[in-house]
């Protein structure tokens, strides 16, 4: 589950590029993409949690620690990247 919620953080954050490029308003676009990237943390989180009632200790192994870097890293980049169309936006 957060597989599919991570990739529509990705499409919705590159609609809100190119609707900013394209002079369109891209605040929808923009909120899209942080809700996504905030629910792919939770998903990753509950999937996470569920591992460790099922007491799958090499499943967590094998996934945190790599997966913890990455989701910090998509999370920073999705906040910088839906942040320039904020910034870049004239009232």
């Amino acid at each position: 589950m957060w597989m599919v919620l991570g990739i529509s953080a990705m499409v919705f954050t590159v609609l809100n590029l190119v609707w900013m490029f394209n002079r369109k308003k891209a605040k929808w676009f923009r909120f899209a993409g942080l809700a996504f990237t905030a629910l792919t943390l939770c998903a990753f989180y509950a999937d996470g949690a569920g591992r460790v009632v099922a007491e799958d200790w090499g499943g967590l192994i094998d996934v945190m620690p790599t997966m913890n870097k990455v989701l910090w890293i998509c999370t920073i980049v999705s906040i910088l990247i839906n942040s320039i169309s904020l910034f870049m936006e004239k009232e």
